[in-house]
């Protein structure tokens, strides 16, 4: 199966032999793909709703993987008991929601050594947490498709952090990426230059407006812009 660029730099982060478990498959495409290339034996496809799940079964069936390939409905990661799979794939939702998820998961912390996140909002949120709760950012890579960025973060579960994993994070590492900067991810590198382009223009529009709101716009976005500059900045120091 052939995927688009965001599953299949998802699909990428997948470790051979993983037992896998993707919530909210959709259609069921990651799953499919990685058991038809032999990378993955078998694995849970899971949704919270039930038309998803119904295509994904379709599509599964089609790719004649019924024997290896579950679907369950489920809300997040309420029906997978521990131990049922060592790799969870959260993507194609908002970061607020995948940290609920994340939360709501918590049985499954132990027992899941990697995870795979891409969350399509609030990057910096979903940082803050993993870290909180002692889980490592091994490796991100962002790609472009559609015109839209996508973020994809390879995790490893709470209890492998080191302290050095989280002491030298700065504002710009959590909104941005510490990875992507440190690599200085050429795509990383066009979503900043396209982010102060934009930034820039907004608070040029704002000059000269006196009003209270307009005025505290301008200020967070020029705190937003300084945040650029300072991760470009990086990213030029590591090239």
């Amino acid at each position: 199966m052939k995927l688009s660029k965001r599953l299949e730099m998802i699909a990428s982060f997948v470790k051979q032999g993983s037992r896998l478990a993707d919530i909210g498959t959709d259609h069921g495409y990651i799953p499919i793909a990685l058991t038809e290339r032999g990378v993955i034996p078998s694995a849970l496809a899971m949704d919270v709703r039930k038309g998803p799940l119904d295509r994904a079964e379709e599509h599964i069936q089609e790719a004649g993987l019924s024997e290896r390939i579950e679907t369950r409905l489920s809300d997040g990661l309420e029906k997978l008991k521990a131990g049922e799979a060592d790799t969870i794939v959260i993507a194609g939702m908002g970061g607020e929601l995948e940290i609920h998820i994340l939360e709501a998961g918590r049985h499954i912390w132990g027992s899941a050594a990697q995870w795979i996140l891409s969350p399509q909002s609030d990057l910096e949120h979903v940082r803050r947490y993993l870290l909180e709760h002692g889980f490592s950012i091994c490796r991100e890579a962002m790609v472009k498709e559609d015109g839209k960025f996508y973020t994809i973060m390879d995790i490893a579960g709470p209890g492998r952090q080191t302290e050095a994993d989280v002491s030298d994070w700065t504002e710009s590492f959590y909104v941005y990426g510490k990875y992507l900067i440190e690599t200085a991810d050429p795509v990383l590198a066009e979503f900043l230059e396209q982010e102060k382009e934009t930034t820039s223009d907004i608070l040029s529009a704002l000059a000269g407006r006196d009003t209270d709101s307009s005025k505290k716009r301008a200020e967070e976005l020029r705190k937003k812009l300084n945040l650029i500059e300072e991760a470009q900045h990086e990213m030029q120091r590591n090239h």
